[in-house]
């Protein structure tokens, strides 16, 4: 037998016995049957957007969370941003852009308001001004987008942690 069946062998091993050592530590995925995730899956209400950055995040949410179909949650959230300029030519010109992003959120019970889980998530993204004005705008734009897209799914990972002891109405 080769060095190379002989891999191929041990990877086929384990990927037969991975799922068994995974149960046997106490792992379970989290989208799974009983799994934490089902808690918030189509059950969480999102407060509505007010302007391009809320909805963007709100819409990331609702690709994650499910949009509600039997309300047991409320999440609230704050949204803060800041655009620096990093890239800064001989001339003054700033060709590259970060842009900080924070979002602040509150998960509540949808009967009692009972706050269950609340944090504040930050990250930042980054994009290049050294094209054509239309460019630029373009990739600003974009920039904010995926912000929006990054700090909802750090809030769905907190949220997703935390839920694993809340009972579900």
């Amino acid at each position: 037998m080769s060095s190379s069946d002989q891999t191929t062998g041990r990877r086929a091993l384990l990927g037969l016995l991975a799922p068994a050592l995974l149960a046997a530590c106490g792992f379970a995925p989290v989208y799974g049957s009983g799994g934490p995730a089902r808690a918030l899956l189509n059950r969480v209400r999102i407060e509505d957007p007010t302007n391009k950055n809320a909805f963007d995040l709100v819409e990331r949410l609702e690709e994650r969370l499910g949009r509600p179909q039997n309300v047991a949650f409320r999440l609230s959230y704050g949204i803060t941003t800041q655009s620096r300029g990093l890239g800064i030519t001989p001339d003054n010109t700033t060709t590259r852009y970060n842009i900080d992003g924070t979002v602040t959120y509150t998960l509540s019970d949808a009967v009692s308001g009972t706050p269950l889980a609340q944090g504040e998530v930050t990250t930042f993204v980054s994009y290049s001004a050294s094209g054509s004005t239309v460019a630029t705008v373009a990739a600003e734009e974009d920039a904010y987008a995926r912000l929006m897209r990054l700090l909802a799914d750090q809030i769905v990972s907190e949220l997703i942690a935390s839920s694993a002891g809340w009972s579900v109405r």
